[in-house]
């Protein structure tokens, strides 16, 4: 597996610039995984857009059912009331799909667009993927910016995490930053709930692991960890209860036996990279990986080549014994972590 490529930024870069400097462009595509910083950027365009009393009477929102070149040419011609620019919001249209005839009308509109008008379109529950190769998508590059709110780096992700901690009038330490990542994701929407719900459990004003551990919900990835970590440490009793906590977040075997499946595939990758006398950095960057990838490599430590090899058959064939051959899902993999911790 080759080293993931970094998302491109600079349609985000260029969007911070039009936004700081006032001056908003007249059509920008919104897409990406991270929703909370689209939404956030989404509201500041339109107040930036959307100025004077009467702000709201020129925003035009279409949205995928009722999207036409002729909707969407009438609400392009629509002059502002009593304010400057006019803002319209195109929502889960795939423009690249559009046939033939309405792909020549869409270049037309978006080549044409009036000073006073924003037009965004926003991509929530559809994938952006333009076809570099057509005309049409030629005529975004050249007439748009495209904004890929992608997920935040590791030091972006910590510096967020602390401000918003401190307004709610807690610290924490860099350190205990990275393990909330780890535990519940880097999806900012996730993080703000459980920033707010620590921040109000916690009984003093710095943060601490303990406070963490009461009432942050983990991802299913951060507990397959912890089971590998207590089958690396012979501990079977501490892995049968890390699995029974699972069952009690209503997780099916099918959903556990596919994260403890890429967790061992890392642990594997993570040996590998030791025994060439690789490091974190690494496999952080062959996994994609938006937190610090020292502990799994620590992890691996305790894991022989063979072990982590035989470990990653075994939980492929128990997947597929889960789904061809009847046997009860709970019981192959109890059985399967009894193995692993015996082999270990």
């Amino acid at each position: 597996m080759p080293p993931k490529n970094k998302p491109d930024t600079s349609g985000f870069e260029a969007l911070k610039k039009d936004l700081s400097a006032g001056r908003p462009g007249r059509l920008y595509f919104f897409h990406g995984e991270e929703t909370y910083l689209r939404d956030h950027y989404l509201s500041r365009l339109k107040e930036a857009v959307l100025t004077g009393g009467l702000g709201e009477f020129n925003r035009h929102d279409i949205n995928a059912r009722d999207m036409s070149p002729h909707a969407l040419e009438e609400a392009v011609d629509c002059l502002p009331m009593m304010a400057e620019r006019t803002f319209v919001q195109v929502t889960d249209f795939d423009l690249f799909k559009a046939g033939e005839k309405d792909r020549e009308a869409y270049i037309r509109i978006l080549s044409g667009l009036p000073d006073y008008c924003c037009l965004v379109f926003l991509y929530d529950l559809i994938e952006y993927r333009p076809d570099a190769r057509t005309k049409l998508a030629q005529a975004v590059k050249a007439h748009g910016t495209a904004v890929n709110f992608a997920r935040q780096g590791q030091r972006e992700l910590t510096d967020w995490v602390r401000r918003h901690f401190r307004a709610l009038g807690k610290d924490i330490d860099s350190r205990l930053c990275e393990e909330l990542i780890f535990l519940c994701g880097d999806l900012m929407q996730n993080l703000q709930q459980e920033i707010g719900k620590i921040a109000a459990y916690a009984k003093e004003d710095r943060i601490t692991r303990a406070d963490i551990e009461a009432v942050a919900t983990p991802q299913l990835s951060a507990v397959a960890f912890r089971i590998a970590d207590a089958i690396g440490e012979k501990n079977y009793n501490r892995a049968a209860a890390v699995l029974g906590e699972l069952y009690q977040m209503q997780k099916s075997p099918y959903e556990i036996i596919g994260a403890l499946g890429k967790q061992l595939r890392q642990l594997y990758s993570a040996r590998l990279a030791l025994a060439e006398g690789k490091g974190g950095s690494w496999v952080a960057r062959l996994w994609g990986m938006r937190y610090p990838a020292d502990r799994l490599v620590t992890s691996a430590k305790r894991f022989s080549l063979p072990w982590c090899r035989r470990a990653v058959i075994r939980c492929a064939q128990t997947d597929l014994a889960m789904k061809s051959t009847g046997q009860d899902p709970k019981e192959l993999l109890t059985t399967l972590l009894l193995e692993l911790a015996n082999g270990a």
